[in-house]
């Protein structure tokens, strides 16, 4: 089984970075095309909200093996401002920024198991996790 792999993300660059590292590890895993995508998908929405909102952070790609059945664990961590209200940003169309507000919880759908912990003034972190089917 691969290693995990640490990312880091601070810039345009290193989000399509991390975007490819994402595919190709969940093809290697044996995910199937379209879930690859999903998977890199979700980790450039994620990679992007650091960027434009912590300044960048760290991304950790982790496969695992639970009663037989292959996934990713993506580990999303930034030392950023924080997300005041994790159940609101969690709602389509919510956002502080710039965007469209679909980026948190469009990931949350694409992806098999999805939690956000943050605090404010301290950062936060996203855990998810995708299962070969």
């Amino acid at each position: 089984m691969p290693d995990e792999q640490h990312l880091f993300v601070r810039t345009d660059a290193d989000i399509v970075s991390a975007r490819q590292a994402g595919r190709a590890l969940a093809t290697q895993l044996g995910f199937s095309d379209s879930d690859a995508v999903l998977i890199a998908t979700a980790i450039s929405e994620i990679a992007r909200n650091m960027v434009e909102y912590a300044k960048g952070g760290e991304i950790v790609l982790t496969p695992e093996r639970v009663n037989g059945r292959q996934g990713l664990s993506i580990l999303a961590r930034d030392e950023g401002p924080g997300i005041a209200d994790v159940e609101l940003a969690l709602k389509d169309g919510y956002t502080t920024g710039s965007g469209l507000g679909l980026g948190l919880p469009g990931t949350r759908r694409i992806m098999d198991e999805f939690q956000v912990d943050s605090v404010v003034g301290r950062g936060t972190t996203v855990l998810m996790k995708k299962w070969v089917s």
